[in-house]
């Protein structure tokens, strides 16, 4: 296949549509179900890149869910305790233990559900059957991965009446070193971002506090990775071998260590025992139930407590998390990672990454007030790298 035909681009009036190889050479896809679109192809192709590079930089299959051309989470493939399974919602999967990619969606997915909701899914391993099990039950725009067992590519061809979008790529295609795109007519020209992110790359550690051990080390190079394939500006808090906040497309970064730390925070207090042992109604549908829980955490618009709400979700009133035990929660998270896609101009992000249980940082370095942002990260004895790399993506 040479090219593919879509139904439009980015928006219904934005036609003709279409993908296609330059030099007329086939594409390094196949569709196996469904019909994507512009947008679903960003997500793809986008996604693919950052599993494949978490797998090549770590050597544990990965996954990512993207929306909007922007990671919601991606992680590695390890194993989730108990409470972990039950906060993700695979607590009844069967064989997750034994599948290291399985266990990397569900990471990927558990993390911010509310914003995964519809997602594109990535996998740089094949998807067995326990990941598509996993990935049936969801709402999801499609996947992209290197092949599929053949039970679970029945089962994924079942979802959305017959019409899930299920791409598999081809696991050796390299792209040209030269990449192009159009704006206004005008062609912008440049070298693709291959830039290698690995373990040497934190090795430049400028604060007091040098230790950084290799649990660190793998979550800020799954920051980093996630940030090269994430909207800029961005910030990618990371713990426990998976992104846990992702903020994205902000123009200003104390905005993005802000929204990724209440995305982080959201994550660490939904393992909260009294967030895991909400009353929820029999039979409540998934989205309905992810909605409730934010609204819990983070006292939204809906008070899911109120007389009149509750019994919406819940077969009896819940107590509510109060502030105070919110923050005594969090007080006693430590580890938490934070990469960020070029430097902190100001010590705000790190007294804002404090917060959320930040002990180690990576980012470019490079501001004329590093000094103060050094200065800040020993007041709470964070261990801080400069990569001396921008990691900008648009």
């Amino acid at each position: 296949m040479k090219e593919f035909q879509l139904k439009y681009g980015c928006n219904p009036n934005q036609k003709p549509s279409r993908i296609f190889m330059e030099d007329g050479s086939e594409l390094p896809i196949e569709i196996l179900c469904g019909k994507p679109g512009y947008i679903n192809f960003l997500d793809a192709f986008n996604s693919w890149q950052l599993v494949k590079e978490l797998k090549a930089a770590l050597g544990i299959p990965a996954a990512a869910s993207f929306k909007h051309v922007s990671p919601t989470s991606a992680a590695i493939g390890l194993k989730l305790d108990e409470k972990l399974k039950k906060a993700c919602f695979v607590d009844d999967i069967e064989n997750l233990d034994s599948s290291p990619i399985a266990c990397a969606y569900a990471r990927a997915r558990g993390t911010d559900r509310m914003c995964s909701f519809g997602d594109w899914v990535a996998l740089s391993d094949i998807c067995d059957v326990t990941t598509a099990t996993m990935i049936s039950r969801e709402v999801s725009d499609g996947i992209i991965a290197p092949g599929f067992e053949p039970e679970a590519l029945e089962i994924l061809k079942l979802k959305r009446g017959g019409n899930y979008n299920i791409v598999r790529i081809n696991p050796d295609y390299v792209p040209d070193p030269i990449e192009r795109k159009q704006v206004f007519g005008v062609t912008f020209e440049q070298g693709r971002n291959n830039f290698e992110i690995n373990n040497e790359l934190l090795n430049n550690i400028v604060t007091e506090n040098k230790y950084l051990p290799d649990s660190a080390r793998r979550d800020l190079i799954i920051a980093l990775i996630t940030l090269k394939y994430t909207q800029s500006n961005s910030v990618c808090y990371a713990f426990g071998g998976q992104a846990i906040g992702v903020g994205a497309g902000q123009q200003s970064r104390i905005h993005c260590t802000r929204l990724a730390g209440t995305k982080a925070d959201t994550w660490l207090l939904r393992q909260h025992e009294k967030v895991l042992s909400l009353p929820f109604k029999p039979g409540i549908k998934r989205p309905d139930r992810d909605n409730a829980i934010d609204g819990y955490i983070n006292k939204n618009e809906e008070d899911v407590c109120a007389d009149g709400v509750w019994q919406r979700y819940f077969s009896e009133r819940p107590e509510p998390l109060t502030d105070e035990q919110a923050r005594k929660y969090l007080d006693s998270i430590h580890g938490v990672a934070l990469g960020s896609d070029a430097f902190f101009p100001f010590s705000d992000n790190i007294e804002r990454a404090h917060l959320s249980g930040v002990s180690f940082i990576a980012e470019p370095g490079g501001s004329v007030r590093d000094d103060a942002v050094i200065d800040c990260c020993d007041k709470y004895g964070i261990t801080m790298a400069f990569t001396g790399m921008r990691l900008f993506h648009h």
